[in-house]
């Protein structure tokens, strides 16, 4: 009955809290968007670290308020919680990552593209290190023929965790600073190549 009780807390009702205070915070914050123009028609891949994840839902939805876009979540104990939580606030999912399910995600993200459906991911996630880029994006991009759209958000007023990624908590009244790049080719370029290309892209409206 208490494992029960614990799996109903964690995968029911901390979801709802968690995304009902993501909400708060949005809502408090003034918003500030420094958004590349992105051809609507056009499916893509949105890149950003996994520590800058928590406002980037109203990033996209910014950009794109009536499309659809899953992101890659890892299957790691915490994945579940996490699937839920991003539900409510309009995002899919697809489960795996370079670890674990990573081939059966590659085939799920290419077959979302293909029905010019977006796709999110972490390139640094789940494990790190951090603002480090797997090989899972370049393959997804050459595979599906996508380019890659770079998103950041700066908040001026946050915590900051002791977690490998530095995970971002923006503070109640401040501002958010919301960037999306323009698109990113990276077709005809080596792997390490393109890798590094992301990263050094990515970094330029990190939070460091």
């Amino acid at each position: 009955m208490k494992k029960r009780i614990k799996t109903f807390i964690s995968l029911t009702v901390m979801p709802f809290i968690l995304h009902l205070i993501v909400r708060f915070i949005y809502l408090t914050n003034k918003k500030v968007f420094h958004h590349a123009k992105i051809n609507p028609q056009e499916p893509i891949i949105v890149a950003f670290w996994h520590g800058e994840l928590l406002m980037q839902p109203f990033n996209y939805q910014k950009l794109r308020p009536n499309s659809l876009i899953k992101a890659i979540i890892s299957q790691h104990k915490d994945g579940e919680a996490i699937t839920r939580t991003v539900e409510y606030l309009g995002i899919g999912s697809i489960r795996g990552s370079s670890s674990k399910g990573g081939a059966k995600a590659l085939i799920s993200t290419i077959k979302e593209l293909k029905a010019k459906n977006d796709i999110a991911i972490t390139p640094d996630g789940p494990r790190g290190p951090r603002f480090s880029v797997a090989d899972g994006i370049v393959a997804i991009a050459n595979k599906a023929n996508a380019r890659i759209v770079i998103f950041n958000c700066k908040p001026s007023k946050y915590w900051q965790m002791k977690s490998w990624d530095k995970f971002i908590v923006p503070k109640p009244f401040g501002t958010l600073e919301f960037f999306i790049q323009e698109p990113l080719d990276i077709s005809g370029l080596e792997n390490e190549e393109a890798k590094a290309l992301i990263k050094e892209k990515m970094l330029i409206n990190a939070v460091i």
